[in-house]
């Protein structure tokens, strides 16, 4: 028997507790800040406002009193939006058992800090092993059972392939990775590509355009990840290309929707006060910006996302300038020999 404790009853929170449940050797606990939302789920067994079409089992237990939840857990894993993160584990952290593994499946950077969840998760807990997760893996469709592969990384092998063992199962495929900052920057930086992807559908630009969009988004992963120390080979996998891909075209991406509709000409305000769920790479455009400037990083997609977003720049200005940029090689040329 594994005691988990999923912290966050949002989309994917839920999703990952119902995952969860599937093995009947889990006891899982749903936990949510708000005693409203958790008497409500709790009552109805349906998260109704961001996946009201799935019933949560009776076996798994919801609460919103940390200590209640946390209590035996052996698995801790934590669906928190980023911005929230550390008054969560603010308020959570005395009652997480100090030999729980701790589970991420946060994707953003922080703006004070710049660092991804594993990283503040350390200062909480410098002794305990992180997990996180990435991939493609929409919690719409991941609760009607349709095929699903996804990454556990960590920096402690053994650690990856026990969450890897503990989630699996026959629509849910889980590859063990021990590149976690790789795996955490793909997932923060997919959002913000995903971001100009909404443009360029917002602005009617076709299938050209995205498919350019999406491969220069990914040599821009690419160069960020490397510069902060992850393995290139990374992106090219589930928590890079496989989750950006999704992220850009999905009808079921926050991130994208973002996007779309700036590119219909939405403010940036009204678009957030309409949706009832976080879209991450709104923030994280800002950490990305940032960490790009201080380490001169070349970034022109994500910094365009940036301008858009916070410094009132239109859509199809931010296009043009991408397009006019100088021209360059795609790829070094070859040397000529020479001999």
């Amino acid at each position: 028997m594994s005691n988990i404790t999923v912290l966050g009853a949002g989309s994917m929170g839920t999703a990952c507790a119902w995952i969860l449940s599937q093995r009947s050797e889990n006891h899982v606990c749903l936990w949510a800040r708000n005693p409203v939302y958790a008497d409500q789920i709790r009552s109805t067994r349906r998260n109704a406002r961001l996946l009201p079409n799935v019933t949560l089992p009776d076996s798994i237990q919801v609460s919103n009193a940390g200590p209640e939840a946390l209590h035996n857990a052996d698995v801790v894993l934590i669906c928190v939006p980023m911005r929230g993160l550390r008054d969560a584990l603010s308020s959570l952290a005395t009652s997480i058992p100090s030999n729980a593994l701790l589970v991420s499946a946060i994707k953003g950077i922080e703006n004070a800090s710049l660092k991804c969840p594993s990283s503040i998760l350390r200062e909480f807990f410098p002794h305990q092993p992180v997990v996180a997760l990435g991939g493609p893996c929409h919690a719409e469709e991941i609760v009607q059972r349709k095929p699903a592969s996804i990454v556990a990384a960590s920096e402690d092998p053994g650690a990856a392939e026990q969450i890897q063992s503990l989630m699996a199962t026959d629509f849910l495929r889980i590859y063990a990775n021990t590149d976690l900052i790789g795996v955490e920057l793909g997932g923060a930086l997919k959002n913000v590509i995903a971001i100009a992807a909404g443009i360029c559908d917002g602005l009617g630009f076709g299938d050209n355009a995205k498919a350019a969009l999406i491969t220069r988004g990914l040599s821009e992963m690419v160069r960020f990840g490397t510069a902060l120390g992850a393995t290139p080979e990374t992106f090219f996998g589930l928590a890079g290309l496989g989750d950006l891909v999704t992220t850009c075209n999905s009808r079921h991406s926050r991130n994208r929707f973002v996007g779309e509709q700036l590119g219909k000409g939405i403010p940036l305000q009204s678009i957030e006060q309409s949706m009832a769920a976080v879209a991450e790479g709104v923030l994280t455009a800002r950490s990305v910006q940032r960490i790009a400037l201080e380490k001169q990083i070349d970034m022109p997609i994500a910094d365009q996302v940036c301008q858009v977003l916070f410094e009132g720049k239109s859509p199809r200005d931010a296009t043009v300038e991408l397009m006019n940029r100088p021209l360059k090689f795609e790829t070094p040329p070859k040397t000529l020999s020479t001999s």
